[in-house]
């Protein structure tokens, strides 16, 4: 049963919680000691809950205000406006109501989740044209919001840096070499939502088993998750609690896991299971409005189960990206 606790924003991962808060600037600078002593912590925590919280990450808590504000400009557009800009699962633009149903990933039926979204994805081109068409298009920006796109690309430009540096620690924390895992980010691909999730006025109240986003995990490597607190927010899932309300600092930037990174680790972390709760019965009104970055891999990366005893699990050997496309298939909506 989920917590009757509302996380409203105050104070951070408490104590005897699986989410710990790690500090980037100890591990880029300790000695052999300190970076031990994160890496078991972090161990920890990726076997229990697969979620992280992250300090010392160096993004101005003023870039994701900015990105927050053009981005309420544009959902709060009237829908004929948007409408020119919608995509399916897996493109660049707008995903509308009723896109994507999450929970699907998991093999759950669930109504449409509950919110929506712009998306950016990878768009450097390899040389390679199949590749390149199916996973390295070129993004789309709104033009009835100018300002958007100069704090989105100084983000996604944090991020990526970002995103190598946790696989790196990921990396050490497993006794890994720390390119273990970076060796197969060279050139790859990546994924950006803004998610909007209104209050019930703009999308009415929820269907049972209706959420923000339906229970699942992500699919990629690493995700890190800019959220606003409220009623209707953030719920990570453990063997041990069940569904609880997650952790805040407002602070910390939210690192989960995925299910290639699980599988890569023989299951010794497992990916971050998660969901969004609808809008609550006593703030109906609620918005929030989140930053995703999903990190992957290079294309057609053979992921490939870790052995013991760091592994526990000896997974089938997969292509990274044909399972990449299975999941996005798997959650859209036709």
């Amino acid at each position: 049963m989920a917590s009757s606790l509302r996380d409203t924003g105050g104070g951070g991962a408490g104590s005897g919680s699986p989410v710990p808060v790690i500090d980037l600037g100890p591990w880029r600078s300790g000695g052999p000691a300190v970076r031990a002593r994160i890496a078991a912590e972090v161990d920890e925590a990726l076997q229990a809950a697969g979620f992280l919280l992250v300090t010392g990450h160096g993004v101005d808590p003023a870039l994701p205000a900015r990105i927050r504000a053009a981005a309420r400009t544009f959902f709060r557009l009237p829908a004929p406006v948007k409408e020119p800009y919608a995509v399916t699962v897996g493109g660049r633009g707008w995903l509308g109501p009723g896109a994507e149903a999450n929970s699907y990933a998991e093999g759950t039926a669930s109504p449409p989740d509950l919110k929506e979204s712009w998306s950016w994805a990878a768009d450097e081109p390899t040389g390679d044209p199949a590749v390149d068409a199916e996973w390295f298009r070129p993004n789309v920006w709104p033009a009835e919001v100018p300002g958007l796109r100069p704090p989105v690309e100084e983000y996604l430009t944090r991020m990526r840096a970002l995103s190598d540096e946790l696989l790196e620690l990921l990396a050490g924390a497993l006794g890994l070499g720390t390119d273990h895992f970076t060796r197969h980010t060279g050139h790859p691909t990546w994924g950006f939502n803004l998610n909007w999730y209104p209050g019930t006025e703009v999308l009415g109240p929820p269907l049972p088993g209706q959420f923000r986003i339906g229970a699942h995990t992500d699919f990629g490597t690493v995700t890190i998750l800019d959220r606003e607190p409220g009623a209707g927010g953030l719920q990570i899932h453990t063997d041990a609690d069940g569904w609880q309300d997650a952790p805040y600092d407002p602070a910390a930037l939210t690192v989960n896991i995925g299910d290639l990174l699980a599988r890569w680790t023989g299951d010794r972390w497992r990916a971050g299971r998660h969901r969004v709760l609808p809008p609550p019965t006593d703030a109906p009104a609620e918005e929030l409005v989140s930053l995703v970055y999903f990190y992957d891999c290079d294309p057609h990366t053979r992921v490939e189960s870790l052995p013991e005893p760091i592994g526990r699990v000896r997974h089938e050997p997969v292509d990274s990206h044909a399972y990449l496309r299975a999941k996005l298939d798997a959650i859209s909506v036709s």
